[in-house]
């Protein structure tokens, strides 16, 4: 809806649905922020929970899955915070991260830590696909 606001005496045209859409926009970006940093810190308790608890936690392909969603949600959340560009790159790169961590936390059974960490990467694969997707349609 474009309006027409006055500015020191000089018409100047308003489109209130676009500020709409980057009120969404921002709001979709400060949920991804947030979801990438909480995996973060959720992947690196799992990561001692692992290593303390041994035997099939500290099986190399997990441990490296887990370091490797810490490390990717670290960036994408710091690429949205300085509001770079390439921020649709990592999160991307983060969604896929995060989808292969959720699934190797689930292949060990009985595990509340890992679970909890599997359904944390799950929601933070989500917010970083809908991110990455906002960036390609632009």
């Amino acid at each position: 809806m474009a309006t027409s606001d006055k500015h020191d005496g000089v018409d100047i045209g308003h489109d209130r649905s676009h500020d709409a859409m980057h009120d969404e926009t921002h709001d979709e970006m400060q949920e991804c922020i947030e979801e990438c940093l909480n995996c973060h810190a959720v992947c690196t308790m799992t990561l001692q929970h692992c290593i303390a608890s041994g035997g099939d936690h500290t099986e190399v392909n997990l441990i490296g899955l887990i370091l490797d969603c810490a490390e990717m949600c670290q960036v994408s959340g710091n690429f949205m915070l300085r509001g770079s560009p390439y921020h649709v790159i990592t999160c991307a790169a983060c969604a896929e991260l995060c989808r292969a961590c959720e699934e190797a936390c689930r292949a060990i059974a009985d595990d509340e830590q890992l679970s909890h960490c599997a359904d944390v990467c799950a929601s933070c694969a989500e917010a970083c696909d809908r991110m990455a997707q906002m960036g390609s349609e632009e």
